[in-house]
C-alpha cells in the first residue's frame, strides 16, 4: 500500500470527484451520505476549496476508507478473524517440551520477531518538503469542517503520536484536532487515554510535552490508532502484528517521536501544560454534538510532508459510517483477549447504532447461578469495555449476534425482569445522560436461560392501544408494537414532552395487561417506523439508574432530558445536515437521495 490512491482504484471501487467542492460542509457532506448507502464507496475529492477563504488546495482529500467490510478485509490483507486467531495461539504458547515442540513454535516466534516497530537513521517519504515555524500555516491543509454547529475545522484522521515523560513509552491514538489558527490545534485526549496520562507526567513536572501528528499513509495507522490496546502497548506493535513486517519510524524533526516514514503529512510541535483553551462544539461519532470544554492546545513547530500528498479525513455523526467497519476489525481482533478475564465467552457484538459504548451483546457458555452477572461485570471492570453502558448476554443456543432480528426475538423470549441488574459505572466521556460527568448508569440483562412463561395477558393492535393511551395523556402522539410474536413484545410511543416523563409515570401503569415493555422517545426527530434509528436514539438518550423501571413492567425513557426532569447540564443536539447544502448538491447532480433517505438516517431535523 505504498501508493494508497492506486491501491483503492485497484481493490476499493474508488470514487473520484473532480469538480471543486468545498471543505466546508459540502466534502462531509457527500462523504457522509455514501457511507450509508449498502454499496458504499471510498471518495477521492481532487478540487477540495474554501470559499470563505478563498483558497484552493493542491492536495486531494480521501473519505470513507474503511467504506464496507469487503474493503476493510482487503485492508487487514485477511478476515479479521485471522488475525484473531494469531493472537490466540500466541496467548496459548507454552514453553515447548521438547526438540519437535521447539521446531513447532519457530512460526509463532517468526511473527514475534516482525512485530515490533524500526527506528531508521534517515528521513522518510514524509519529509520531503520541509515547512519551518515561520513558515507554518494550516490554512495550507484542507482541514473539514463537518456539521454547522462545529466550533471551527477539524482533524478527523490524525495520528497523534505522544510519549511518556521519561521517554519509555509510546502511543498512537486517534484524537480530533480543532484548527485555531495558522499554528494552534486543539487537543481532544480525554482523561482516560493514555496521551492525557503522559500529558499529566509533563504538567507535573512543569515541560512542554512533544505530540507529532501524522495524517495518511497506511489506513492500517489509523487503524490501531483507535485500537483498545492494554495500558503502556505501543499500537504500531499491532501493526506489525497485522502486516507480518515491521513497522518504519523516522524521528520527528523537532522532537524526539517516532513515526511512520510514509505518512502523508507530518505536523509536529509541542502542548504547554500551562496553557488551556476552549474546544468544540463538535458533531462527533455519537450523533450529538460534544460541548464546549477547555482541553490542552498544540503549537505547531514544523510540518513536513511527501512531495504530493492525500489529506485523509473521517465524518463522523450518526450511523452507520466507516467506524462501524473499523469496530467490526476491532471486535474480531480483540476477541481473544477478551476471553482470559472471561473464559466462557464464546463471542461479542457492538452494533454501529449502539455507537459502540452504549451497547454490547455478548454470547457464553453459562456453567451457573450469576454467570452473566459476573461477565458483566468483569466487562465493566477492564480497559475500554468500562465504558460500555448497557450489556445483554445470551446463551450458546442464541442466533448470530449479528442477526438483528433473531438475536432481538431469542432476547425478547427470555427477557425476565428479575434478571435485569442496574448499576453505576464509570462512563465515556462523550456520554452526555447521566447527572454528573463521567460516572453514570449501567444496565446488564441476564438472556441466557430458557424461555420465560408470561406473556401479554390482552393484546391490542397498535390503534386501539393509542386511544387508551390518549385517554390517560394526551401528550401522546404515535404508538408501535415491534415483536409482538415474542414473550415480551415492544411497545413504542412518541410524545410531546412538556414534563418529565418518570414523575407521573404511574398513571400508565393501569395497562400492564397490555404491555409488556414500553419505550417512550420525543416526538420531534424520532420517526416511530424507524427501528434503527429508534434503538440509536433510545441507548444514546438513557442514563439506566435514572431512566428504567422494571415493574409492573418495564419502561424506557428515552426522551430527552432537561430542567423538567431534573436535569442541570446541558443537554446537546443532533448532528443535522445543512438543508441549503443538501439541495446545492442534489441539483449539482454530486448526491441522489429522497425523502425516505433523508428521514431513515435523520439527516435533517423533523417533527
Amino acid at each position: 500500500m505504498h501508493d494508497v490512491v492506486e491501491w483503492l482504484k485497484e481493490n476499493g471501487n474508488l470514487k473520484i470527484i473532480n469538480e471543486p467542492l468545498d471543505v466546508e460542509l459540502e466534502i462531509p457532506h457527500i462523504a457522509y451520505i455514501e457511507v450509508k448507502k449498502d454499496d458504499s464507496r471510498p471518495i477521492l475529492f481532487t478540487n477540495p476549496i474554501n470559499r470563505a477563504k478563498n483558497i484552493h488546495y493542491d492536495m486531494p482529500v480521501l473519505m470513507n476508507i474503511f467504506a464496507n467490510k469487503a474493503l476493510t478485509e482487503k485492508i487487514f490483507a485477511k478476515h479479521p478473524d485471522k488475525v484473531a486467531e494469531g493472537i490466540d495461539k500466541l496467548l496459548k504458547l507454552k514453553p515447548p517440551a521438547g526438540f519437535i515442540e521447539k521446531l513447532k513454535m519457530i512460526p509463532e516466534l517468526f511473527v514475534l520477531k516482525n512485530v515490533f516497530p524500526k527506528r531508521l537513521n534517515k528521513r522518510g517519504a514524509c519529509q520531503q518538503v520541509v515547512i519551518p515555524k515561520e513558515q507554518v500555516d494550516l490554512d495550507k491543509l484542507p482541514i473539514l469542517k463537518t456539521w454547522e454547529e462545529d466550533g471551527g475545522p477539524f482533524i478527523t484522521m490524525g495520528q497523534v503520536y505522544t510519549q511518556s515523560l521519561d521517554g519509555q513509552m509510546q502511543n498512537l491514538g486517534m484524537y480530533r484536532l480543532q484548527q485555531y489558527d495558522k499554528n494552534h490545534l486543539g487537543m481532544h485526549w480525554q482523561i482516560h487515554k493514555d496521551a492525557s496520562h503522559f500529558f499529566d507526567q509533563y504538567q507535573k513536572a512543569g515541560k512542554k510535552m512533544p505530540v507529532t501528528v501524522g495524517i495518511g499513509g497506511d489506513p492500517l495507522y489509523i487503524w490501531c490508532g483507535q485500537a483498545p490496546m492494554p495500558h503502556g502497548m505501543f499500537e504500531m506493535l499491532l501493526y506489525g502484528f497485522v502486516r507480518g513486517k515491521n513497522a518504519q519510524l523516522v524521528k520527528s524533526l523537532s522532537n524526539d517521536i517516532y513515526i511512520p516514514k510514509d505518512v502523508d503529512i507530518v505536523i509536529e510541535g509541542f502542548v504547554d501544560p500551562e496553557k488551556m483553551r476552549i474546544e468544540g462544539p463538535f458533531g462527533d461519532h455519537t450523533g450529538y454534538y460534544t460541548l464546549e470544554e477547555p482541553y490542552p492546545i498544540m503549537e505547531v513547530e514544523t510540518i513536513t510532508m511527501k512531495e504530493k500528498p492525500v489529506f485523509q479525513a473521517t465524518v463522523v455523526g450518526k450511523p452507520p459510517l466507516e467506524d462501524k467497519y473499523m469496530g467490526w476489525a476491532t471486535e474480531r481482533i480483540f476477541l481473544p483477549m477478551l476471553k482470559p478475564m472471561a473464559p466462557d465467552l464464546i463471542d461479542y457484538y457492538m452494533p454501529e447504532n449502539g455507537v459502540f459504548h452504549n451497547l454490547i451483546l455478548g454470547k457464553m457458555k453459562t456453567l451457573y447461578k450469576g454467570h452473566a452477572q459476573q461477565f458483566m461485570h468483569a466487562f465493566w471492570g477492564v480497559g475500554q469495555m468500562s465504558f460500555v453502558k448497557h450489556a445483554i448476554f445470551v446463551g450458546v443456543d442464541a442466533p448470530e449476534l449479528e442477526d438483528d432480528i433473531a438475536i432481538t426475538e431469542y432476547i425478547l423470549n427470555r427477557l425476565d425482569p428479575s434478571k435485569i441488574l442496574i448499576t453505576q459505572g464509570i462512563i465515556d466521556a462523550l456520554d452526555h445522560t447521566a447527572n454528573e460527568n463521567l460516572v453514570g448508569g449501567k444496565l446488564g440483562i441476564d438472556a441466557t436461560g430458557s424461555e420465560v412463561e408470561s406473556t401479554i395477558e390482552t393484546p391490542l393492535d397498535d390503534a386501539t392501544l393509542l386511544q387508551k393511551f390518549q385517554e390517560i395523556d394526551k401528550s401522546i402522539l404515535e404508538c408501535k408494537q415491534y415483536f409482538t410474536h415474542t414473550k415480551n413484545p415492544i411497545c413504542v410511543i412518541t410524545v410531546n414532552k412538556t414534563a418529565s416523563v418518570m414523575s407521573d409515570i404511574e398513571k400508565v401503569y393501569g395497562l400492564q395487561e397490555h404491555i409488556k415493555v414500553l419505550i417512550i422517545v420525543d416526538k420531534t426527530n424520532n420517526d416511530i417506523e424507524e427501528p434503527y434509528m429508534l434503538l440509536w436514539r433510545v441507548v444514546n438518550n438513557i442514563d439506566a439508574q435514572r431512566d428504567i423501571i422494571t415493574q409492573p413492567f418495564i419502561i424506557v425513557d428515552g426522551t430527552n432530558k432537561s430542567e423538567v426532569d431534573g436535569f442541570n447540564r446541558e443537554w446537546p443536539g443532533d448532528t443535522f445536515c445543512t438543508k441549503e447544502v443538501l439541495d446545492s448538491l442534489q441539483e449539482r447532480g454530486l448526491i441522489d437521495i429522497d425523502e425516505t433517505f433523508i428521514k431513515k438516517f435523520g439527516l435533517l431535523p423533523f417533527n
